[in-house]
């Protein structure tokens, strides 16, 4: 596995963004986190909206601020992608959690999501959040394993109106 890191979402990273967005897309499966879902056809205005959403300008009704990183290789691929809650909302206290993250396709079963959930705690940790929840669905073995893998804490599980179950995670930072 190449060595990754975190990087601020940024211009000159377009074209790797736009290959792993595609190759998500192309897949057919949920993207996860829900803020890689964004159009990226105005590239420019995607990147101003997920600076303002860092700090928390034009957030929607009931909306916390949220970070998001690109997680990148040595040779400027992009394998993954965080979204990082700021605080936490009825809501994300229930079925989100601060952290929500993912990896393209062809990168998973190589460790990347690992090594994204850590470098995501140091970005928490930085913010001043010292109890981190992150949650995955019942069905996400792989997930649950990462978050245990980073030393989560299983707390109590939420139950969604169609039946999905969500397990929800506590990581002391």
């Amino acid at each position: 596995m190449a060595e990754v890191y975190l990087v601020r979402p940024g211009l000159e990273w377009k074209e790797p963004y736009l290959d792993f967005y595609r190759e998500w897309i192309d897949s057919g499966e949920d993207i996860v986190p829900w803020v890689v879902e964004q159009d990226p056809s105005d590239f420019q205005a995607m990147i101003g909206w997920l600076k303002d959403v860092s700090n928390g300008i034009g957030l929607q009704e009931g909306w916390v601020a949220n970070s998001t990183y690109w997680l990148a290789t040595e040779d400027r691929r992009i394998v993954g992608a965080v979204n990082i809650r700021h605080a936490l909302s009825p809501w994300l206290m229930e079925r989100g959690g601060h952290i929500g993250y993912g990896i393209r396709p062809s990168a998973r079963r190589q460790g990347y999501a690992t090594k994204l959930l850590a470098q995501s705690l140091v970005k928490t940790r930085e913010l001043g959040i010292r109890k981190v929840l992150v949650c995955c669905d019942e069905s996400n073995v792989a997930s649950a394993r990462t978050i245990l893998n980073n030393g989560g804490v299983e707390d109590t599980s939420f139950k969604e109106e169609n039946g999905n179950v969500i397990r929800r995670f506590w990581i002391e930072g």
